[in-house]
């Protein structure tokens, strides 16, 4: 599929525009993409202040090919966007790739800051950057400073201005780093969120796009905070929170539940109380949009039970319409606290079988009929009745309603084998192969679903045989993509014999090798099982973003890492003679692990000391019936060989299978089984990631 795609005509625009498109063509190499150069108002117009130029400035020219079907998207510098896009008709979102935010000073070749005096001129494109070089030169003069980045380096070197004050990541991207005089701390600058961040924008609904989207954008969760307390909030909620990177919570919420969101998550109240609103409803809904195109993960904290009176309908039609994925957790609600929590019991033997819950409220404040009339046709909910559901079909059809008034059995309820059944009214009858517990309900509400074909995993189920300390980690970035983790962890990590002995002499090595976030965790385990002073661990080898997120959370950092392709075989290569040449290795493997990166160290003239750090055992919880599942994530041999010794390799077809490297994808094909999708970095996110792009390629729009 050939794909027409609009850029400014700068060169860094077409700069970063080529890289992004070669990233996007790594996970869809089916894409073909022409670009087409466009000039805009910013590009024509060098005099004016870009401070005080028009929303549309850089983008004007290109919304406009958008709209009239030249291109199918855009490439932009995202804070070259003003946000809501001010046109109609075309919608938006931030690629994941960000390079540094910082802004630096630009000086001419040799020059030093200290060397300025105290009048410099210095080139300014913001009122931001003015006031920071105001700053630090109070008597300096500031001029707006216009043209592309070469243009006014040009400018600089000419001699029209002593300094220039501009992004880091323009000139990065220019392969101009070396112009850098002086990096600004972020905590001294701080930039705009979209420094250094590139946008796409196309034509609202585009089929193709909305899928790309889907792999680029994380789902937005509503979570129920309970009512009154946090100890009401579910623990799925909690995780939730504890993964958040912006959350837009209500009112009516115990506020000791955003001590669950990270330190550096944002946080926006938009409360509503007896007519007083943070926030209007359309900017709340704008505002989850928004901070989802950004591929933000966004929670959405809603008091008591998002679906009872929560106005959570507004909230998620909205990324419906936008092919955005979501998922709801359920909370307790104020119905639940204020019967089942005080004694006042709804359902009772002998005393009340059920009962009715409504709001007098009309749509914008009126008072609602609540008499017999007016109660008539609420939604029923039945318990404990699927074995009746021709006999109550039935009977209401006799007392009057429409033998076409939806209605709907719902089996599990909550569970990882959920699975419900719409009907309408005179054709309700239950699964007779289905003996799980459930529940019917008839009325207007039955006719409501979910979309769960949203997101790149478009509501999948996906199996993750991984270690129970990677769960939550897999778990997570399955929902990101709008599909169900399905946690089935087949394996547990046990210290090996000797490994605590081993750990005990680590001061006696230049060198530790640490390859897999599990080993990370084991050993750090180890070491505050000793009683060691964390400071005594020497210089730390080991791979990709995952080993050095467990490391941070020990108050370790790597030393040594590849820049990408996370492996053990990757960190072989990263090794010199000039670093590890007579010095001491210990390196921790699992029972399992290759012995590629203790060649390459020995190669390179190191003494290496290799220990068993931990075992792979099977997982005995006496489960021999296949979960549900549409695909497979496997991060080891080791849990492929566990999944087939329980399950048969048999329980694999039709489904669909991603590996995190070689050696698993080695014990798949033993079985006879090709993986269908094998990470590109070795890392178990990673390996969720290429089982997204495998279904997004397989969608007919891409």
């Amino acid at each position: 599929m050939k794909i027409r795609v609009g850029m400014r005509g700068s060169a860094l625009s077409v700069v970063q525009t080529r890289n992004a498109l070669s990233r996007i063509a790594e996970s869809f190499p089916s894409l073909l993409f022409d670009t087409v150069p466009f000039e805009t108002p910013g590009d024509r117009d060098r005099t004016t202040d870009l401070r005080v130029a028009p929303p549309d400035f850089f983008s004007r020219d290109l919304d406009e090919a958008l709209l009239s079907g030249k291109i199918d998207f855009a490439v932009h510098s995202a804070k070259d966007l003003v946000y809501p896009l001010p046109v109609s008709g075309l919608d938006w979102f931030w690629l994941p790739w960000r390079e540094d935010p910082r802004d630096a000073w630009v000086l001419r070749p040799g020059c030093a800051l200290d060397s300025l005096g105290p009048s410099p001129v210095i080139g300014v494109s913001s009122d931001r950057r003015e006031t920071y070089a105001r700053s630090c030169f109070p008597a300096g003069v500031f001029r707006p400073v216009r043209g592309s980045i070469p243009d006014r380096i040009a400018q600089l070197d000419e001699g029209r201005f002593d300094a220039l004050l501009m992004a880091g990541a323009a000139l990065n991207r220019l392969g101009l780093r070396d112009r850098v005089t002086a990096w600004i701390p972020l905590e001294r600058l701080a930039p705009p969120e979209a420094q250094g961040v590139l946008a796409i924008t196309f034509r609202e609904g585009d089929p193709v796009l909305t899928s790309l989207r889907a792999r680029y954008v994380k789902a937005v969760r509503f979570v129920g905070a309970g009512v009154g307390s946090a100890d009401l909030c579910t623990w799925g909620g909690v995780r939730d929170l504890q993964s958040a990177e912006v959350c837009l919570y209500d009112e009516l919420m115990d506020v000791r539940l955003l001590s669950f969101l990270p330190a550096g998550a944002k946080r926006f109240f938009v409360g509503k109380r007896c007519g007083h609103h943070a926030m209007r409803q359309e900017e709340i809904t704008q505002m989850i949009l928004d901070q989802a195109r950004r591929g933000l993960r966004v929670v959405r904290l809603k008091g008591g039970d998002p679906g009872l009176f929560g106005r959570l309908a507004e909230e998620i039609e909205a990324l419906e319409a936008h092919g955005i994925p979501y998922t709801v957790r359920p909370g307790v609600s104020a119905l639940a606290a204020a019967t089942t929590g005080t004694g006042m019991l709804l359902t009772k033997r002998g005393v009340s079988r059920g009962f009715t819950a409504l709001t007098p409220r009309e749509n914008g404040g009126g008072v609602a009929d609540v008499s017999l009339a007016g109660r008539a046709r609420l939604p029923l909910v039945f318990f404990m009745s699927v074995k009746l559901a021709e006999r109550l079909a039935a009977d209401l059809m006799e007392e009057g309603w429409p033998a076409d008034t939806p209605a709907a059995l719902v089996y599990n309820a909550g569970g990882e084998r959920e699975r419900v059944l719409h009907a309408c009214l005179s054709e309700l009858h239950a699964d007779t192969d289905e003996c799980a517990p459930g529940l019917i309900l008839i009325g207007s509400a039955a006719a409501g679903r979910y979309r769960r074909d949203l997101g790149a995993l478009r509501g999948m189920r996906v199996l993750l045989t991984c270690s129970e300390a990677l769960q939550q980690e897999a778990a997570t970035r399955v929902i990101d993509f709008g599909g169900v983790p399905i946690r089935r962890p087949l394996i547990r990590l046990v210290p090996s014999d000797g490994s605590e002995e081993a750990v005990r002499r680590i001061a006696e090595f230049d060198w530790v090798a640490l390859t897999s976030p599990a080993a990370v965790r084991i050993f750090t385990g180890l070491v505050r099982t000793a009683g060691l002073d964390i400071r005594r661990v020497p210089p730390i080898l080991t791979c990709g973003p995952g080993c050095r997120a467990a490391l941070a959370e020990a108050g370790l950092h790597a030393d040594l890492a590849p820049e990408s392709a996370f492996s053990a075989e990757s960190l072989a290569c990263c090794l010199s003679p000039e670093v590890f040449s007579g010095k001491r290795v210990l390196r921790f493997r699992s029972a399992k692990a290759g012995r590629r990166l203790e060649e390459a160290l020995r190669e390179n003239g190191a003494e290496v000391e290799s220990i068993t750090l931990y075992d792979n055992l099977p997982v005995e919880d006496g489960e021999t019936e296949v979960p549900p599942f549409d695909a497979a994530v496997f991060a080891s041999a080791s849990a492929v060989e566990t999944y087939v010794g329980r399950f048969g390799a048999a329980s694999l077809e039709g489904k669909t299978v991603a590996v995190i490297g070689k050696p698993t994808a080695a014990a798949l094909r033993k079985i006879g089984r090709e993986p269908d999708a094998v990470a590109r970095e070795a890392t178990l996110s990673g390996t969720v990631d290429a089982l997204a792009d495998f279904f997004v390629s397989k969608t007919p729009e891409v």
